[in-house]
């Protein structure tokens, strides 16, 4: 075994730090989003740009780091399609139990999708040089992360506008051109995060070897990086679990 493989194969701890920080942000973004739009609390701050940057930092987190530790794991095939049935079934459930507020094309779904595209291409990726990786795939999520809205461009930048013509079913909507009528309350196509995802795929790789990845192999906060070791499990049973203890909660406040 080379030493990249030996590297490959190590536990680091830190990451799962990290990915653990993100899931209680998200747990915490989550029980206010119920709140406000199922329990009709009125918190304005939950709009304002403020709340949309946490939103967006939860998101990044999860995705660049989704794609950092791919080469990390073992059982390729079988994550990527574990992670993808997940999305998969938060969309039934969602369609079933509250249409109104349906997933559809959710963040599981994108990770499984770009998890079972790598697995495709990873021979081909790795022919490119690490840092030119990083590069190209870090100015395409920039370039393309207005493409829902119909633009290339960043945020409050419209570049150039894209033509309607790519807007057109549910499988333009998977890719990242939402038809019209298309509603998901937690919306992430293959564009532009699957660039997030390749982004953080290729700085792993320019990591990989280095002294710096040291630094993210030693324990610092163990129920964190617990947290986030079962990241996907509490992914899926988060929102029921703080659905239910939100009715017992009002439930017993409109007793009183």
């Amino acid at each position: 075994m080379n030493e990249n493989n030996k590297i490959h194969k190590k536990r680091y701890e830190k990451l799962d730090g990290v990915r653990g920080i993100a899931l209680l942000n998200m747990i915490a973004y989550h029980t206010i989003w119920d709140l406000v739009y199922l329990y009709q609390v009125d918190w304005s701050w939950y709009k304002s740009e403020g709340a949309y940057v946490w939103q967006q930092g939860i998101c990044w987190t999860f995705i660049f780091l989704s794609g950092f530790c791919w080469s990390l794991g073992s059982h390729a095939w079988k994550r990527g399609i574990t992670v993808f049935i997940g999305g998969v079934v938060i969309t039934l459930a969602t369609l079933i139990a509250m249409p109104q507020n349906r997933v559809v094309f959710g963040v599981l779904t994108l990770t499984g999708s770009c998890m079972l595209l790598m697995n495709m291409f990873d021979r081909w990726l790795l022919r490119l040089p690490a840092i030119m990786g990083m590069a190209v795939s870090g100015l395409l999520f920039f370039l393309t992360k207005n493409i829902n809205e119909g633009y290339l461009g960043f945020e409050k930048w419209n570049f150039v506008r894209i033509p309607d013509v790519l807007y057109q079913d549910i499988f333009s909507a998977y890719l990242g051109f939402p038809h019209k009528g298309f509603y998901s309350t937690d919306y992430f196509s293959l564009l532009p995060w699957g660039f997030l995802f390749l982004t953080g795929y290729f700085t792993f790789r320019f990591l990989s070897g280095k002294r710096i990845m040291l630094f993210f192999e030693k324990s610092v906060l163990q129920p964190v990086e617990w947290l986030g070791k079962h990241s996907f499990e509490i992914y899926m049973v988060h929102q029921p679990a703080i659905y239910a203890i939100l009715e017992v909660v009002f439930f017993v406040r409109n007793l009183k």
